[in-house]
């Protein structure tokens, strides 16, 4: 009796078996290429992780810079090598932590930073020209990534030798998160300055990481978690070409950040097409001609809506799964989440397993040892093809709707992630998807958990702070940057120079953005019923 097909998340049959016909046809050499090279289907380096492993860039943040400041030392001292800062929310809103809006959010879902002191002590100890750092930061992306610079210049490093991203993606917020400021067309202008102030300034730092990884935090099947990151992709290029930009100028610090899911197979396929769709667009549709302009590198992080509150220690074993999908879809760095994060921020245990769970895998199995071991395989290279033609689908629809910027406005993105959410929850709920301790395997006891709570005294010690600050700085002078920032946000150059002048003279990153606020106006979406 012949097995029925299962239906991949991104809503193709997936065959209970391939063989040498399911690829009858297919051409290997315009399909794949060799690893680092054009449709770079098998990595975007020839070697891959044969000559070196990915980054192993674990995510932490939560209370003060100091606590914070620890966190880092320890995974460093633990064999991490790269780190990846989570802000707390007001900071993602772009406001102060004695910002009446701020009460009760401080230093809850990562670290305060209200300025360049607060920075200082993020990283005090910790040698910037030395370490990668990612800055899980969006709208309030410039004033954050010029804080990092002072530090770094303070330290007495050269902005040349300054390594990292900052992640600068509002688009998917208006989709997925919701941590916008200012409406899209200033939004894009603020990133192509991003762009072009990094050109000039801070060359080897990588200038957006485009996320689709909120978006499938958020409900989207890979398919549309590739298609809609691939569309803002585009929107980003555009917007760095109207303000002037050569494509090979700002495309090769371009990056991604994507989930890994525990449906291994098509996630290994889904990083394969994004690779291949990518290069064709930035090659056939862009005219890029630097290779590294046609690269799609990616930071993935393990898929933390997959993780449940029941039974927290079956979390380990998503998360190995989701952390090889990773990797043998050839991610440039990788985060694992820790086994409590369903529960609460990640205790510091937590946080040396979810290391600890990379290290296995680069040091202990073979999975280093050749490049793309899945290339030719009949189901991966089927499951490709249909995630690729399920996700350029989904980018011909939002091009028919004048772009990703405008599919925003009309909701069409938001609207697929709901419709597919409601989907996989009413499966969850029916039982006809399974989740282990949820709704099948469930235990009637579960062994007691202490989580990670974050002193509810941290606002009131970062509002002392900024009390001191202002009566200590030039009320002046910060009066005069950030009237200078203004005139630079009325016109055409680029509003980081005036926003460091602004920053150095200690201004806070909520008078940057109010300031910005002030000229640009806040975003307030239109709801469709």
């Amino acid at each position: 009796m012949a097995a029925e097909p299962r239906r991949a998340e991104s809503g193709f049959e997936i065959e209970p078996l391939y063989g040498p016909e399911s690829l009858a046809g297919w051409d290997a050499g315009a399909r794949l290429g060799r690893p680092g090279e054009y449709p770079y289907t098998r990595g975007v380096h020839p070697t891959m992780y044969t000559g070196r492993p990915w980054t192993m860039r674990q995510y932490a943040g939560f209370g003060t810079a100091a606590e914070s400041n620890a966190r880092y030392r320890q995974l460093i001292a633990g064999g991490g090598t790269g780190l990846s800062v989570a802000f707390d929310l007001p900071t993602q809103m772009g406001y102060d932590s004695d910002a009446p809006l701020a009460a009760g959010e401080v230093g809850r879902v990562g670290v305060a930073v209200d300025g360049v002191e607060d920075m200082a002590v993020l990283f005090d100890g910790i040698p910037l020209g030395a370490v990668s750092t990612s800055m899980t930061i969006n709208a309030p992306a410039a004033p954050l990534l010029l804080l990092y610079q002072l530090v770094g210049e303070a330290q007495g490093v050269a902005p040349a030798e300054l390594t990292g991203t900052v992640q600068n993606d509002v688009l998917k917020e208006y989709i997925a998160r919701g941590t916008y400021i200012f409406p899209p067309q200033p939004s894009l202008r603020l990133t192509a300055d991003v762009f072009r102030y990094c050109r000039a300034e801070i060359p080897r730092w990588n200038t957006i990481s485009i996320s689709g990884y909120h978006m499938a935090e958020a409900g989207a099947d890979p398919a549309q978690e590739i298609a809609f990151t691939l569309a803002n992709g585009i929107a980003y290029v555009r917007a760095a070409l109207d303000a002037g930009m050569a494509v090979d100028e700002f495309a090769p610090r371009l990056s991604f950040f994507f989930v890994a899911r525990t449906t291994l197979l098509e996630e290994v396929a889904k990083f394969r097409a994004a690779r291949r769709i990518w290069a064709r667009v930035m090659r056939d549709g862009f005219g890029a001609r630097d290779p590294r302009s046609q690269t799609l590198r990616f930071h993935t992080q393990t898929a933390g809506v997959q993780l449940t509150a029941q039974q927290p220690e079956v979390n380990l074993a998503r998360v190995t799964v989701q952390a090889l999908a990773a990797v043998l879809g050839g991610t440039q760095s990788l985060h694992t989440n820790g086994f409590d994060e369903a529960i609460a921020l990640p205790t510091e245990k937590a946080a040396r397993l979810a290391l600890r769970t990379q290290q296995v895998l680069a040091y202990e199995t073979d999975v280093t040892a050749t490049v793309d071991p899945f290339a030719g395989s009949y189901a991966v290279e089927s499951l490709t093809d249909g995630v690729e033609a399920a996700a350029r689908a989904l980018m011909d629809r939002i091009e028919e709707r004048g772009g990703a910027v405008a599919a925003i406005e009309q909701g069409y993105q938001k609207g697929e992630i709901e419709r597919t959410a409601y989907r996989l929850q009413r499966e969850t709920d029916s039982g006809e998807r399974t989740v282990v301790g949820v709704n099948r395997f469930r235990s009637d006891t579960e062994e007691p958990y202490r989580p990670l709570r974050v002193d509810p005294a941290v606002e009131e010690r970062q509002a002392r702070r900024l009390a001191r600050l202002r009566a200590e700085r030039s009320a002046a002078a910060v009066g005069r940057e950030l009237d200078a920032l203004r005139r630079a946000a009325e016109g055409t150059e680029v509003v980081l120079y005036p926003m460091k002048e602004a920053l150095a003279a200690r201004a806070t990153v909520g008078e940057v953005c109010d300031a910005l606020r002030e000229v640009w106006g806040t975003y307030a979406p239109v709801e469709r019923f």
